[in-house]
This record gives structure tokens, sequence and C-alpha cells, in this order.
């Protein structure tokens, strides 16, 4: 008995694994793109997936033909959306980090980034998106058409204060 549970553990992560090495590199970039951190430094991201991997993984064995990807996706969502009030975006004038340190998304809420990539990125319907968020159909519509007006303006300038030293001495 002992023997044929080993035997099942092994199999189930192997597979587990096949997965994580086909979609791993997708969910960490939309991860990223959820938390607006530059891609080549992303811890809150690389957190947000451990913490959503470990959950599918912990339901492997009781997926039975559900899609790993789709229920990972699912719970990176909801994870983000629980812990969106930790990400203190976008960042006005006077911000702590310079902007070159931002991510792609930076200018956009948690809600809209959350919103953005589910639709965009992922491809999801309104509708699945709409009831993954909790929000109606057409405040979905609305915040993903803000959204895209966001990306497509030209960012803010930066404040005064952020100016490069012109190397004049006063």
């Amino acid at each position: 008995m002992r023997e044929r549970h080993s035997t099942q553990h092994r199999r189930r992560t192997r597979e587990f694994e096949s997965y994580v090495a086909g979609a791993g590199g997708r969910l960490l970039h939309a991860a990223t793109l959820l938390t607006a951190e530059p891609p080549d430094d992303n811890p809150r991201a690389r957190r947000l997936l451990t913490a959503a991997l470990a959950e599918t993984y912990a339901r492997w064995h009781r997926l039975r033909g559900e899609d790993p990807y789709d229920r990972t996706r699912q719970e990176l969502a909801a994870r983000f959306a629980r812990a969106a009030w930790r990400y203190h975006r976008p960042l006005l004038p006077g911000r702590s980090r310079p902007p070159a340190e931002d991510g792609l998304l930076a200018r956009l809420t948690p809600q809209e980034r959350l919103i953005l990539v589910l639709r965009l990125y992922e491809g999801v319907a309104e509708e699945q998106t709409a009831a993954l968020v909790g929000l109606p159909v057409d405040r979905v519509r609305a915040i993903c058409t803000r959204a895209i007006a966001t990306m497509r303006s030209t960012p803010p300038a930066p404040p005064a204060s952020a100016a490069p030293a012109t190397g004049v001495a006063t």
C-alpha cells in the first residue's frame, strides 16, 4: 500500500512539474503585469505565483478534467484581488521610486490592472472576468475601456524636482 501511494505521489509530482515548466513563464508574466513590477525585479509577482501554484498543487489530484492553467489563473487573480490594497499604485508626483523602476502597467490601479490582464493578456471573456472579480459585465467593460485609454495616453511628465541635474554650479 505504501509503495502504491509513493508511486502515485511521484507521478503527481512529475505531472505538476511538467505543467509548471510549460505554463510557469506565462503565469509569471501575468503576475508581473498585475503587480506592476519590472520584469527583471519582481519579488511580489514571484510570491503571488508561488502561492497560486502551491494551491494548484494541493488540489492537483482533485482537478479531474479541469484545466490546471485556468485554475491557477483564477487563484492568481483572487490572491491579487485580496491583497491589492497593498499595492499603492499608481504612484503620483513625489513618488518614492523613479519611473524607470516601474513596470509596464504601473499607471493603472490594481483593479484596472487585474481586469486588463485578464481581458487582454489572458483573453478571458467579459462574463468570466466579471464573475471572477465580482462585478457586473458593464462595469468590467467600462474599467477595461478606461484602462486602455490610460495606457494609450501620454504618460505624465516627471515632477520638476525629479529633473536631472544640469551640472551647472551655483
